[in-house]
């Protein structure tokens, strides 16, 4: 019964998508009333929730993916929803790739695909990279073992900056997700430029976050790769998690907001206009990521390029270190201040040019380290 069930709403998802893929409109003329399952205390409607949500958390429409989980093998990922999948003499999977696939059917995301991912009855997530190589919003996600302390640091960095930056804990409750909503398209070089800016202010001042912060941002490139989407993100607020209290915002102290659609109704976008004021503000003029810089001309002349920018240290720097010489030189990092800790993992830092290769050719990027130290 239940794979007739499965087999029958696969059957109407393809169905649907054939409609839609040649411009038919099937659904009735009145509005759509949705049906709430759960008490809110916000005032909005369930439509006007479903429209606040898609105008925040906006990337690809004409494709989302959908999270599968192996009931044998415990595994778990996301995959293009795709109306053929599984279809009997159509769907070849695992033979066949989805990227290979001919008889792909890709599922456009939908106020329907949305308010199911609401109200749990699948996840759902977002390509935030678009076609023309500009995004919606950054995020950047943070899942090492201090994620709460790397986390409050960044949203630190964005108050101080006057960003406005809303924090979730992920679905997993094992990490957190800043997210940077722009009231308007804008380059995903910008966005990127923006997330790296603001993760150097906060390694510069605040806390020192591990260098893999810097492939952690979404979009998680420059440009869209040939052949793919992108990377994705899984989008908040699903029903199951949160009422474990995950996939959640939270304030600064990790508190969930008692009224999480009042809270993102709140959110100011930050204007486009506004992005390259902000990186200057955070990296006093050098480059964001505060390393050896390369670009196309650093790659095909290397010997020309130049360091970081030599500029003083800020602070108040120790009399002495207590240094031991092994095959290393060891010394305590308590003894360091923020500024000068930094300042000295930049030195044996630099951008990977197998990433910028990769990223130029309009590769995937995936499994390339951004910075590498």
């Amino acid at each position: 019964m239940t794979d007739e069930l499965a087999a029958l709403r696969a059957e109407n998802a393809r169905l649907i998508a054939l409609l839609e893929a040649q411009g038919i409109e099937w659904r009735l003329p009145q509005p759509i009333t949705w049906v709430a399952r759960e008490q809110e205390s916000s005032r909005l409607s369930t439509a006007e929730k479903v429209a606040l949500f898609r105008r925040l958390f906006r990337g690809r429409t004409d494709v989302y993916p959908i999270r599968w989980e192996s009931k044998t093998t415990g595994k778990a990922g996301y995959a293009p929803a795709c109306a053929n999948e599984w279809r009997a003499g159509v769907c070849e999977k695992p033979r066949i790739k989805c990227g290979d696939c001919s008889n792909r059917l890709l599922i456009p995301l939908s106020d329907a695909v949305v308010y199911d991912h609401l109200a749990g009855g699948h996840t759902v997530g977002v390509y935030p990279l678009l076609e023309d190589d500009t995004c919606y919003f950054l995020a950047v996600d943070f899942d090492e073992a201090d994620w709460r302390d790397d986390a409050c640091a960044f949203l630190q960095s964005c108050g101080e900056l006057g960003v406005p930056a809303a924090l979730e804990i992920s679905r997993s409750g094992q990490g957190a997700h800043a997210w940077v909503f722009f009231a308007s398209r804008v380059p995903a070089r910008d966005s990127r430029r923006l997330g790296t800016a603001i993760i150097s202010h906060t390694c510069a001042r605040t806390r020192q976050l591990r260098l893999t912060s810097y492939d952690r941002l979404f979009p998680n490139q420059d440009t869209m790769p040939k052949g793919g989407f992108g990377n994705l993100i899984a989008l908040p607020l699903q029903k199951g998690p949160r009422e474990k209290g995950y996939s959640a915002f939270v304030d600064a102290e990790l508190r969930p907001y008692p009224d999480q659609w009042a809270f993102l109704a709140s959110i100011q976008p930050m204007a486009a206009h506004d992005i390259e004021p902000t990186i200057l503000r955070a990296t006093g003029g050098v480059h964001p990521l505060d390393v050896t810089f390369i670009d196309d001309e650093d790659l095909a002349t290397p010997w020309k390029s130049g360091g970081t920018a030599s500029k003083k240290v800020a602070g108040t720097m120790p009399r002495s270190l207590t240094v031991t010489l092994a095959n290393l030189i060891y010394f305590e990092k308590s003894q360091l201040p923020q500024a000068l800790a930094n300042r000295l993992i930049r030195l044996a830092a630099f951008q990977n040019p197998e990433f910028y290769k990769a990223q130029a050719m309009r590769m995937s990027v995936w499994d390339k380290p951004r910075v590498i130290g």
